[in-house]
């Protein structure tokens, strides 16, 4: 595995999903970056297969596909010893247990704003009562809930553990033009309620989170990895 400014190179980046509109703000932003070199492009649209991305020899390849090939991907990845970061959701994580031959790294969402809101969350609902998760999209995403208020109410539940009065929390999705990225949870109590939101409002929100885990995937010390907050 590369590391950023050593001796060897840039690390060597496929994209899966490239013709997507995640996949096109990722290939940008690897090219963008000084310490990492975009070789493959991978997407059914582009007439461009994985395991043509995978013969370019990357360092990792980064997934942001659909449910139905993400972990298929990660497989194969894994088994031509390139670490995989994947940030479709809609799938089982615990798939990923067991792939050997390379790492993997997954995070329902890459922006450091949403894994502050989910740590909020989490320890919000130590002390309310009750809490609904409202998440908004762009009509595109295909699957609901999102991933993100998913491992938000994970993260609440475990947090809120023990306590009968907090039980499960509902989430609402929503699917409209003009969305990116929006995830509010409201906690309740007697006479006051806590709203805790973030909003992503460009694509451009997640990068630095998917260049992190782009050059930290190589040395996790155990794998597979999930959630950002793992590697701040």
């Amino acid at each position: 595995m590369r590391v950023a400014g050593d001796e060897v190179g840039p690390i060597r980046v496929a994209v899966a999903g490239a013709a997507g509109r995640m996949g096109r703000t990722v290939c940008q932003a690897v090219q963008d970056a000084a310490d990492m070199e975009l070789v493959a492009r991978a997407d059914p649209a582009l007439g461009a297969p994985l395991a043509e991305a995978l013969a370019a020899r990357p360092d990792v390849l980064v997934d942001f596909t659909v449910p139905t090939s993400a972990l298929a991907n990660a497989r194969a990845a894994t088994a031509a010893g390139v670490h995989v970061v994947i940030g479709t959701t809609g799938f089982d994580y615990g798939e990923l247990e067991g792939l050997r031959g390379a790492n993997v790294f997954v995070a329902p969402n890459f922006a450091i704003g949403a894994v502050l809101m989910m740590r909020f969350a989490a320890e919000a609902a130590r002390h309310m009562a009750r809490a609904e998760i409202v998440e908004l999209h762009h009509e595109g995403k295909l699957d609901r809930p999102s991933g993100t208020a998913a491992r938000t109410a994970q993260l609440m539940r475990a947090a809120a553990a023990g306590r009968e009065s907090f039980g499960e929390i509902p989430i609402h999705s929503l699917r409209l033009p003009g969305l990116v990225a929006h995830h509010e949870v409201i906690l309740g109590d007697v006479g006051q309620t806590l709203t805790i939101r973030h909003d992503s409002l460009d694509r451009s929100s997640f990068m630095p989170g998917v260049l992190l885990a782009i050059r930290r995937v190589g040395g996790l010390e155990r794998s597979p990895v999930v959630g950002l907050e793992e590697l701040l």
